[in-house]
């Protein structure tokens, strides 16, 4: 898949049916329209293409808003690539994307730089200055300029529209299983291992400490995870424990993973943490010694949720 940024435009020869939307997490729902959008490409003969924002539109009208990414950029990219698409165009979202009019975005944007001939949306679709068009605008703009509008009804989970919002909910509640039936996939935090205060070493549980970014807060606790470090397909297993450590006077949110049977120096390095049970809350113990054990008990509960999953069902 080529990934076209900036203000680089596709060929002429390159038309293409787009897939349009921010497809932050590439959920559920993200996936039909996806897969409606790659459907039409083969029957049509034409490119298969997506379009996102970076950044995304939220953190730039709100840049003090907490944090809430669902998924890196680059993962974002690969799970798109994965799916079989031609091209990725990442659109620069600044003041002079936000001020384009409606016609200007369809015109200038979508027809001149993509390349689209065909538009896909999810049908509460908006977009121009001050979020100006809708799907009815966009289908007549791109019908006066040579091109089609198609709208898809995203995929549904107990009749509700499946959404960012849900699964942003579900991990801040620590509902790992909803998440990741929503997301189609456990959720994973991809994030760089940076220098603690090495704490972990001196009670027998040494910790990765996971930069959190601009990704979406699980609740806190302690989780049991799967990780897989610098894009290797091995996969380690783990217990996490997200939050501000009480027991330790703990001021700053933190992510931090203990591999089992692991012990290599992995500082500075790009790690995928997988989400897949909330053990329990974050809780304040009298002292390390007691920390010590209850880590302990974390992490065979943790490899028991883990061993379970690899099991499967009964």
């Amino acid at each position: 898949m080529k990934i076209i940024t900036g203000s680089e435009r596709a060929s002429q020869s390159q038309a293409s049916v787009l897939a349009l939307g921010n497809f932050d997490g590439v959920h559920e729902g993200h996936q039909s329209l996806l897969c409606l959008a790659l459907a039409v490409a083969r029957d049509t003969g034409l490119d298969s293409a997506v379009a996102v924002f970076d950044p995304h539109p939220r953190r730039f009208f709100a840049p003090d808003s907490p944090p809430f990414r669902l998924m890196s950029s680059a993962r974002r990219a690969e799970t798109i690539s994965k799916m079989g698409f031609d091209r990725l165009h990442v659109l620069s979202f600044d003041a002079e994307m936000a001020a384009r009019s409606p016609e200007s975005f369809v015109v200038d944007i979508l027809k001149d730089r993509v390349g689209a001939k065909t538009v896909l949306v999810g049908r509460d679709f908006q977009f121009g200055k001050d979020r100006a068009g809708d799907f009815d605008a966009l289908q007549r703009l791109c019908a006066e300029n040579g091109m089609t509008a198609r709208a898809a009804d995203l995929a549904q989970s107990g009749g509700e529209k499946i959404s960012s919002s849900q699964i942003r909910s579900a991990i801040g509640e620590g509902r790992m299983a909803d998440a990741e039936e929503l997301l189609g996939r456990p959720w994973t935090l991809d994030g760089v291992v940076e220098l603690g205060d090495q704490r972990g070493r001196t009670i027998g549980f040494p910790t990765a400490n996971v930069a959190l970014t601009d990704f979406a807060r699980p609740a806190y606790g302690v989780y049991a995870v799967t990780v897989q470090v610098d894009g290797s397909e091995a996969v380690m297993e783990g217990v996490a424990n997200m939050g501000v450590r009480p027991t330790v006077n703990g001021q700053t949110e933190r992510l931090e993973v203990h591999l089992f049977n692991f012990d290599d120096d992995i500082y500075g390095k790009m790690i995928a943490v997988s989400f897949h049970e909330h053990l329990r809350g974050e809780q304040k113990f009298d002292g390390l010694e007691a920390l010590k054990s209850q880590i302990a008990l974390d992490a065979r509960r943790a490899k028991a949720c883990l061993a379970a999953r690899l099991s499967g069902p009964a």
